[in-house]
């Protein structure tokens, strides 16, 4: 009877936190409608694929040789031949005002010791400031320049009569998961996880701190609800729109970007309740230690955005880290929460590999749980 009598009143909680929040719109629209924007955002917005690199050459040689060479970064996706250049000066303004990335410098002698077998050295000036960009068009480059050595020696070897060379070494790519090597098809997922990490807690920030501040703390008071029912009750509305959410987010990710769902869906909406039950504790914890809406909002974002947007291995890899980074980096659960949007979305694995991410989602959620129900008193500030 007793269990029945404390399932009644978190109901009860849970049905009168539902009707705070279709009162209030900004809430409501915040939480239901923000989440799938925002994967929208950052899915068109957020693309880590360097493609079309805008180049300058200046062909100093002008030599058949030299523009053979120059042809072939015409051919490609990768990158975008802006202008032939006639002088380093105009080489100097075109980086500098963003109209290329970078310059390839071929040398006035380049057909000349290429065909008396002498390294012809080609100069490739680089735009660090977008060192991303600069260090994989480089790579671009440097793979261009060995296919055009390679095509030039076997032709060479086919004049001598030498018709078949058999490589020692020869690659064979075979990439999994994400065969076609498309950013959106991790930044989607990633995206998701950060989302839900920072909405979740910051609407569930106003929660305790809105009951102080409208005055209805009181009457709550006079009601024989025990402080874990409050909280515990106010967490269900969060989460059925947290896990709306996860659905709209998988959705948009699915039809719109054609990110592949591979895993158990199931299996990840249940991993994703639990992974709500801790950040929404959070946002509860923050609320029941500050009791007033604006402050809890600002410390609910601190405390969530910045650790998920940088300590959980998305953008920033942790094992670059400083080792008291990395430590830091275990209480984070938007870390484990990408590990397991990726592994279930894009690998299509099940709790077995994610067992660890599981335990310690697990162990988090209980955590901070147990920390904001012991904040939470229902009781008057001066007693």
């Amino acid at each position: 009877m007793k269990a029945l009598g404390s399932l009644t009143r978190m109901a009860v909680i849970a049905d009168k936190e539902w009707i705070q929040i279709r009162r209030d719109a900004r809430s409501l629209y915040l939480s239901l409608f923000i989440p799938s924007l925002l994967v929208l955002l950052f899915g068109y917005a957020l693309v880590f694929d360097v493609k079309h690199v805008k180049i300058g050459i200046f062909d100093q040689d002008g030599s058949f040789l030299s523009r053979q060479y120059c042809e072939r970064f015409k051919h490609t996706e990768y990158l975008s031949v802006e202008k032939y250049v006639k002088n380093y000066r105009e080489i100097d303004y075109l980086i500098n005002t963003g109209s290329i990335i970078m310059a390839i410098v071929i040398p006035p002698d380049f057909e000349k010791k290429f065909n008396s077998g002498k390294f012809a050295d080609v100069q490739v000036l680089v735009d660090g400031s977008d060192s991303m960009s600069a260090l994989i068009a480089t790579g671009y480059i440097k793979a261009i320049t060995y296919e055009f050595n390679r095509d030039y020696l076997e032709q060479a070897l086919i004049k001598k009569g030498i018709s078949f060379i058999k490589q020692p070494v020869e690659i064979k790519n075979r990439i999994w998961y994400n065969s076609e090597l498309k950013s959106r098809n991790f930044v989607i997922p990633g995206n998701l996880g950060l989302i839900l990490a920072i909405i979740s807690a910051l609407i569930t920030s106003l929660t305790i701190s809105r009951e102080w501040e409208r005055g209805t703390m009181e009457t709550l008071i006079t009601t024989p609800v025990r402080g874990y029912e409050v909280v515990l009750g106010k967490l269900v509305p969060y989460i059925f729109i947290g896990v709306f959410d996860v659905i709209c987010g998988l959705s948009i990710g699915y039809f719109v970007f054609n990110v592949p769902f591979r895993g158990s869906f199931i299996e990840l909406c249940l991993i994703s309740v639990l992974f709500l039950i801790g950040t929404c504790s959070i946002g509860i914890l923050i609320s029941s230690a500050t009791r007033v809406q604006v402050l809890s909002v600002q410390l609910a974002i601190v405390v969530t955005y910045l650790p998920s947007f940088i300590l959980s291995d998305f953008i920033f890899p942790i094992k670059n880290m400083p080792l008291i980074i990395r430590i830091i980096t275990y209480i984070v659960p938007a870390k484990y929460m990408i590990v397991v949007l990726k592994g279930i979305i894009l690998k299509g694995v099940g709790y077995s590999v994610l067992c660890t991410q599981i335990v310690f989602l697990f162990i988090f959620s209980v955590v901070v749980l147990a920390l904001s129900i012991k904040k939470f008193r229902v009781t008057l500030p001066d007693q």
